[in-house]
């Protein structure tokens, strides 16, 4: 173990330099899909279960209460319920909503198949033919039926399932999804985008069906057994500013396992524009943070720990994730020192996963353990008593 200083030198580099212990090690897995089943459901820049898995083991006692005020696709909450924990999730794009609370309270099987059978797809009514660049006309009127299905109904768990699954397989990059051949699924193309890539491929839209294409995805997210443990309703979810979140009451959380938008460095909405057409979703412009000036992310986290300080209880824990940016130029956790001192956390620990090459890596020809993609740095936090 060495030790690592930790300074944020905007105009007195003195005034915010910490010194803590810095660990480097693989702390969990590498290999892909080696947590549960259910987590299976792609969401950019998201973590893999065992980070948070990681975290709540070694933080949390019997039925801790386990909060992501980023909760992206859900995996802490998930991996706190499996493993015994209340979960509270918050994220200001309803889309984390749809991705999240189903796989918190799944239907079977049966109930799926049974549902599925009932519902009728047929749509007659005008299509956007741009649309048509992703989708056989056959499958772009079943997805349709499907937003009618849902935009007409009280949503019950099992169909909130259906959407969940039908949103996740809108496109990708084989038979499994609704699409022809295009960006992997946690990143939808522009229409722009995707003409080049079909005139490159030479390809056009295949019919697909819906239905068998989402039963057979409930399948692969319910092959593994769920734990007796899991089935609990007390989770919560909200769709807030992670700087205000007055319905969680003050020392009530446990542990904080979560990762921010690192910068602009993704476009959230951008990315998941068709999910979130599907879904019938439209935020107010500025919502999901776009942060390009790094003062103004420190300005953003500061009061996001401010927050984090009202819920966290006296002897409770952050394990904040993030990530070098700007080609390795900045490192966020000397960001996240500056922002945590201000609020009144102590920067106790700087964790730094290291991994082999992750399928997002190789896809887009980044060298092992650089620009952040596939290690993890998880600043360790705790309240200044």
């Amino acid at each position: 173990m060495s030790t690592v200083q930790l300074a944020f030198d905007f105009n007195r580099p003195d005034s915010y330099t910490v010194y803590v212990p810095a660990e480097v090690d693989e702390f969990w897995t590498a290999k892909q899909r080696a947590g549960h089943s259910i987590h299976e459901i792609s969401y950019r820049a998201c973590y893999k279960p065992q980070l948070p898995a990681y975290f709540i083991q070694k933080f949390c006692k019997a039925d801790s209460v386990v909060y992501d005020p980023f909760m992206g696709r859900g995996t802490t909450l998930i991996e706190a319920q499996l493993r015994g924990h209340k979960g509270i999730g918050n994220d200001i794009n309803p889309l984390s909503l749809v991705l999240t609370s189903p796989r918190l309270n799944p239907p079977t099987l049966g109930d799926i198949e049974a549902r599925l059978s009932e519902i009728d797809l047929s749509y007659n009514a005008e299509i956007d033919s741009d649309l048509l660049v992703f989708f056989h006309e056959g499958t772009l009127r079943e997805i349709y039926g499907w937003r009618s299905y849902f935009q007409n109904r009280q949503l019950d768990p099992v169909d909130a399932w259906l959407q969940m699954v039908a949103c996740s397989r809108l496109t990708g990059h084989s038979t499994g999804f609704f699409s022809v051949f295009t960006l992997p699924p946690n990143l939808a193309a522009s229409i722009t985008s995707q003409r080049k890539i079909n005139e490159k491929r030479n390809q056009t839209p295949e019919y697909r069906n819906t239905k068998e294409l989402i039963i057979r995805k409930s399948k692969q997210l319910l092959r593994h057994n769920i734990p007796d443990n899991y089935w609990r309703d007390d989770a919560v979810l909200l769709t807030e500013s992670a700087d205000t979140t007055p319905q969680i009451a003050d020392e009530s959380v446990d542990l904080v396992v979560t990762s921010p938008p690192f910068l602009d460095t993704v476009d959230y909405e951008q990315d998941n524009w068709l999910r979130m057409w599907f879904c019938d979703i439209v935020i107010e412009a500025g919502k999901i943070w776009q942060i390009k000036s790094l003062e103004d992310w420190v300005a953003r986290m500061t009061d996001v720990f401010v927050e984090l300080h009202r819920v966290l209880k006296p002897t409770g824990i952050i394990a904040f994730e993030v990530g070098e940016v700007r080609k390795g130029e900045v490192y966020l956790e000397n960001a996240v020192a500056k922002a945590s001192l201000d609020a009144g956390f102590i920067p106790e620990r700087l964790m730094i996963n290291t991994q082999d090459f992750t399928k997002t890596a190789n896809c887009w020809g980044v060298a092992n353990n650089s620009k952040g993609t596939n290690s993890n740095r998880i600043v360790i936090l705790k309240k200044d008593s």
